[in-house]
């Protein structure tokens, strides 16, 4: 991290100044379990009619030009970021370094558009090098434990696994917590398998997310000069802190459950705090 203070409280607006470029999540910052957050993409816009640059930096397991194309049609409006890249992206690469395989699939088959390209072919486990897992098969349904004796098979194979989300929850309509793939990685390191991460925190994701940035801005944007935000402490926060960037921690996000907040609060599913 930056030796510059900071302050304890404060919205982008406060803090736009100090930065060229933002790294912003999605799910929890810019997004709920069931609409944008107007006021958080408002203040992403203005940032960039200063100047600035915004990519939006997700642990979902779809590909970028996907997530843009779902965010667009919620509504999102232009103007609100240049760039895009994704924990998809970034596990993209790690599966094709696993073609052509044979591997097993596990995750909805409306996650399948991630395989493009790979030159994956898809085998029953017992028949597999490695597994490849994007989310629960139903994740409005399941639970990590529905999947218990899956993992002790897998594990017992000794066979890696390929995380394309590292996230354990995600906002769920209703507000509503959903089980992602990182739930699953997480149980299967409990029995002894070994998992493999290339979205947030790990470093695949941020080269990315720095290589968009140089793109557009024509050179490299220098640490102290990037700004992260999001609502993840083992993600958004652990991943900030390990590549030595300042963090905007949004308080109303996923986590907020779980912080003790000596006013007594609990602004769980409130609008986040990313305002201008």
């Amino acid at each position: 991290m930056t030796s510059r203070p900071l302050p304890a409280y404060a919205a982008l607006g406060e803090l736009a100044g100090r930065y060229d470029a933002i790294l912003c999540d999605v799910w929890g910052v810019i997004r709920d379990g069931d609409s944008l957050i107007t006021p958080a993409l408002d203040a992403l816009v203005r940032f960039r009619q200063g100047g600035g640059l915004v990519c939006l930096v997700s642990n979902s397991p779809r590909r970028a030009p996907s997530l843009e194309r779902f965010l667009r049609g919620m509504g999102a409006p232009d103007g609100v970021w240049d760039a895009a890249v994704t924990s998809g992206d970034a596990t993209h690469a790690l599966l094709s370094r696993f073609a052509p395989g044979p591997a097993y699939k596990l995750g909805p088959d409306f996650d399948d558009p991630i395989y493009a390209g790979t030159g994956l072919e898809f085998a029953p486990l017992e028949r597999a090098k490695v597994i490849s897992c994007t989310g629960l098969a139903d994740y409005e349904t399941e639970t990590p434990d529905d999947y218990t004796g899956f993992l002790q098979r897998a594990a017992a194979l000794d066979l890696p696994m390929v995380c394309a989300n590292p996230d354990i929850v995600v906002q769920g309509p209703g507000g509503k917590l959903l089980y992602c793939a990182g739930a699953l990685a997480k149980a299967y390191e409990a029995l002894g398998g070994t998992a493999l991460y290339a979205g947030k925190p790990h470093p695949p994701i941020y080269e990315l997310a720095r290589m968009a940035l140089s793109e557009l801005s024509g050179k490299t944007v220098a640490n102290d000069r990037i700004l992260a935000i999001g609502d993840g402490l083992t993600t958004d926060l652990a991943g900030a802190n390990r590549e030595q960037l300042d963090c905007l921690f949004i308080t109303g996000g996923i986590n907020s459950g779980a912080i003790d907040w000596p006013d007594g609060r609990n602004p769980r599913w409130q609008a986040p705090d990313l305002v201008w």
